[in-house]
């Protein structure tokens, strides 16, 4: 196809792919970074299939506590494995292109599964204070069905908004470019591509934002200040000591993904800079879910202890 019938399908506006220009401005480490993915992948892999293995093989962590905990870290496998093996296919074979469909595919999942990792984290907050405020109350509140509605709720809560989203964006015209400069198909980017005036799925977007993200984290923010007067208020250090460990790896988790999910996504269109957009968006889908499993085992007793029992019964 000639040049000029090139240009005259990108001026009409029918892009049927996009290119994912991710690291390719560094052509001399892509060997290493293709390592240094595949090396995080396989711990991110390990550690949240090691804690669901834990979990659903010890008695003692059939907790409503753990139970949850199993789901994030199945969720945590699933969010980074939307982006994780598209980086290493578009590194190992230098082929960076990306069909309209399974941008929008990529997307649509990434934000599903995001908007689960909101809502569970809220859900987490609120059964650490059940436990916790209402100690009495909590084997009644929390029971198993409970648990079953919450996580459905969590898994399949935001579905419905973000699939939306994603066909409210890519229902629009692309004629800027067909270059995302980024590693996978994000919000941002995808915008800065699109033709005309686009002030209007950015509210969109900030809207969404504000029901999945800033209302769960509000009921997070109000269940641990409930939850850090009532600690406060415990008679002995020790108790206060147990308390706080049992919370301090969920808040530390909650502070690492709302703060860099909301700093991406609520900054004005001005700030944003494709670099600071890869840094900000490998932090929260990548770094974070790599530290998740060793903040959530290192930091709790009763996981730690279940590892031990576990590999003594392996070595014996």
């Amino acid at each position: 196809m000639k040049h000029e019938e090139l240009e005259a399908i990108d001026n009409i506006s029918t892009v049927i792919q996009f290119v994912l220009l991710g690291f390719s401005d560094l052509p001399n480490l892509q060997g290493f970074l293709f390592a240094v993915f595949f090396v995080v992948y396989i711990i991110i892999l390990i550690g949240n299939f090691f804690i669901i293995a834990i979990i659903s093989m010890d008695q003692a962590l059939q907790k409503p506590m753990y139970f949850f905990l199993a789901n994030f870290s199945s969720l945590e496998i699933c969010y980074v494995s939307v982006t994780i093996p598209r980086i290493l296919f578009n590194i190992g074979t230098q082929n960076r292109s990306i069909s309209l469909m399974s941008c929008a595919i990529q997307m649509s999942l990434f934000l599903v599964f995001g908007t689960t990792e909101s809502l569970l984290l809220a859900v987490m907050s609120y059964d650490r204070y059940m436990a916790i405020c209402h100690p009495l109350l909590y084997p009644l509140v929390m029971n198993p069905s409970k648990c079953i509605q919450l996580a459905l709720l969590s898994w399949l809560g935001g579905t419905p908004i973000q699939i939306g989203q994603t066909w409210q964006i890519f229902s629009m015209h692309f004629c800027n470019s067909n270059k995302i400069n980024h590693f996978f198909c994000d919000i941002p980017p995808i915008l800065k591509l699109a033709c005309g005036d686009t002030s209007v799925h950015e509210l969109s977007v900030y809207v969404v934002v504000m029901v999945v993200a800033a209302l769960p984290f509000i009921l997070v923010l109000t269940s641990y200040s409930k939850i850090i007067v009532t600690i406060l208020r415990l008679p002995t250090a020790t108790g206060r000591a147990k308390a706080f460990s049992t919370c301090s790896s969920h808040l530390l988790v909650v502070l690492l993904f709302y703060g860099s999910a909301t700093i991406t996504y609520l900054r004005p269109k001005s700030m944003h800079s494709p670099g600071t957009d890869k840094l900000l968006s490998l932090l929260y889908t990548i770094v974070t879910p790599m530290f998740n499993p060793l903040i959530y085992s290192l930091r709790n007793k009763e996981v730690i202890l279940a590892l031990r029992k576990l590999l003594f019964k392996a070595y014996y």
